[in-house]
């Protein structure tokens, strides 16, 4: 084991590895961030951000992760753009963590917070049009469409969710769905419920082939998967991908315990498997995945890993 040059290193350069940056150097340990390559996560790729609190006027998600990562910086936190490979070590001697350049880290206490990535179709413009119309968060992102019609892909229970929370705000929204309605995955309950909303079209067996539009969505091509017959959905100026997030967590295999999805599983708050590794943000929380709650979550693994380190020294 290498000398431990560090009290604490976070892994991921998101809201919940900032946040924990920001407290545990405020804290006085010496606190390393590994903030991944490209850093930044799911927000640099979001345009504006209206519902984190502080800023009335909303502001641009790379802006946002930018003056964290000052902040943390100030605080002391010192950090690099890298991707972490591979994790050994325990609580008793110490962590050694390998990363994609060959280089090695070690610490005392690691907070995960390598967040999750959502599963998107897979079309260059849909990829094209993100942040511009296509999104993969009905909660973030559904005021901005306002008695506008737009469509949701996915045929589980966050799909449906999705759905039903749109209507609040657009005039009509569409439900593309791959299979069948007998074939959906949905809770019956969620179905129902989807089913009884007169502002919910579904479209079953119905893939989408194109997204419209070069500065924003302006309509969907799709296909019947089973007919093959094509049609455009000229209304559509919105398209939410609900079909799963998968955990950046492959890395931790054999390391600590992960869920059947890859989701880390939590013992206690903040907590993993193994003691001295704590978890923060999307790569644990599957449920909520907003920004503030990242925020939120990476605060509670500085303290606890603080904590930790108190009763370790």
């Amino acid at each position: 084991m290498a000398e431990l040059k560090y009290d604490l290193i976070v892994i991921g350069g998101g809201p919940a590895g900032l946040t924990a940056s920001i407290y545990a150097s405020r804290a006085s340990l010496k606190t390393f961030l590994l903030a991944g390559d490209p850093p930044g996560g799911q927000l640099t790729l979001t345009t504006e951000i209206e519902n984190f609190p502080g800023f009335p006027q909303g502001i641009q998600g790379p802006e946002l992760i930018q003056n964290m990562r000052l902040q943390a910086e100030k605080f002391g936190t010192v950090g690099k753009n890298e991707n972490v490979t591979k994790i050994s070590g325990d609580a008793t001697s110490g962590f050694e963590l390998l990363t994609e350049s060959g280089s090695i880290y070690s610490s005392q206490a690691i907070i995960i917070a390598t967040g999750a990535d959502a599963q998107w179709l897979g079309l260059e413009s849909e990829q094209k049009l993100r942040g511009r119309g296509v999104s993969a968060c009905a909660t973030c992102d559904a005021f901005f469409f306002k008695n506008k019609v737009v469509a949701v892909v996915g045929a589980g229970d966050v799909a449906m969710e999705d759905a039903s929370f749109l209507t609040k705000f657009s005039s009509k929204v569409y439900v593309l769905v791959r299979r069948s309605k007998e074939e959906m995955k949905a809770s019956k309950f969620m179905r129902d419920k989807a089913f009884a909303n007169p502002k919910i079209e579904f479209l079953f067996n119905t893939e989408v082939s194109n997204v419209l539009g070069n500065e924003s969505v302006k309509g969907l091509e799709v296909i019947n998967n089973t007919t093959q017959e094509k049609k455009i959905l000229t209304d559509v100026e919105g398209l939410f991908v609900a079909i799963g997030h998968k955990p950046a967590t492959g890395f931790l295999q054999g390391f600590i315990e992960l869920d059947k999805v890859g989701y880390i599983k939590l013992t206690d708050n903040t907590k993993t498997s193994k003691e001295g590794v704590f978890v923060a943000g999307d790569a644990a929380d599957y449920r909520y995945r907003q920004a503030i709650s990242a925020a939120g979550m990476g605060c509670m693994a500085a303290l606890d890993a603080e904590k930790f380190l108190l009763h370790k020294s």
